[in-house]
């Protein structure tokens, strides 16, 4: 059975991965043909219904719920792991209010937008870029400021970028949760045996990397060559932990929870009702 795939060149996605799609542990019956996009892209494809089994964003999860179903393993989910809201001149969060300054994101649906919503509801002027591309643009003046993801929240400040706010800070201080970043679904139209086999080998592909991270350096640094070896490194400890294995008690409410803001900030059609399989 051939499933399309859908994940990031991130590392962390291409360390949880590299075993399920490189033949490093046996598939039975499934085939999988791997699609690798920025997260704004795989948000998309997956509102589109074009991927089998995919990467989003939590904050998608709320939209796309009824078609697709949540997996309890490829999680990006912890602490002290949320996106940052940075600028390049000196900025308040009123400033940013007030003045209705420009605020680039890595897309609408993505979680990061989420918690600058859950962080700052009255700034609504934003505009949607892929996530490699909103440092440059803040250090260009093309936008006041942004929220940025992934390896960049190791560089910025290199560039002499300033940090508004770690908006996962401020959803932990909030909550006292972890914060629910990325998910892996896969279509409900499936039967439920397809879906739990999906998981357990998901499952078994980041078991194997943890068991074995050497084994996935190629693969990583294939996606990763402009990345220095050290904040490649940083990425996959920071973003694959015990909750990419499995939610556990802790990792569902965190979802729950994360779902609940979104519809009390009117982002899901309807409310969202998760449950794993």
């Amino acid at each position: 059975m051939k499933i399309k795939l859908g994940f990031s060149t991130c590392p962390n996605d291409t360390f949880m991965f590299d075993a399920l799609v490189n033949g490093r542990i046996e598939t039975g019956p499934y085939k999988f043909e791997c699609v690798l996009a920025d997260i704004l892209h795989l948000n998309q494809m997956a509102r589109d219904g074009e991927l089998d089994m995919v990467k989003i964003s939590y904050n998608t999860l709320g939209q796309i719920w009824k078609d697709y179903q949540l997996l309890d393993a490829g999680s990006a989910l912890g602490h002290n792991c949320g996106p940052l809201l940075i600028s390049k001149r000196a900025l308040t969060p009123e400033d940013l209010q007030s003045k209705n300054l420009s605020i680039a994101i890595p897309g609408k649906y993505t979680t990061a937008n989420l918690l600058m919503g859950y962080f700052l509801p009255q700034a609504q002027n934003k505009k949607e870029m892929i996530f490699h591309e909103i440092m440059p643009a803040i250090l260009n003046d093309e936008v006041d400021a942004g929220v940025i993801i992934h390896e960049n929240r190791f560089t910025y400040q290199t560039l002499g970028l300033n940090l508004i706010q770690d908006l996962g800070e401020y959803w932990e201080s909030q909550t006292e949760l972890p914060i629910p970043l990325g998910a892996i679904v896969a279509r409900k139209s499936f039967p439920n045996e397809v879906i739990s086999e999906l998981q357990s080998l998901l499952r078994l592909s980041v078991e194997y990397a943890f068991a074995n991270p050497q084994a996935s350096s190629d693969y990583v640094r294939l996606y990763a060559q402009e990345m220095e070896p050290e904040v490649m490194q940083a990425h996959i400890n920071l973003y694959v932990n015990e909750y990419s294995q499995t939610l556990g008690a802790i990792g569902k409410s965190a979802v729950d929870k994360l779902l609940s803001v979104g519809t009390e900030m009117g982002l899901y059609p309807t409310e969202p009702q998760i449950k794993i399989l």
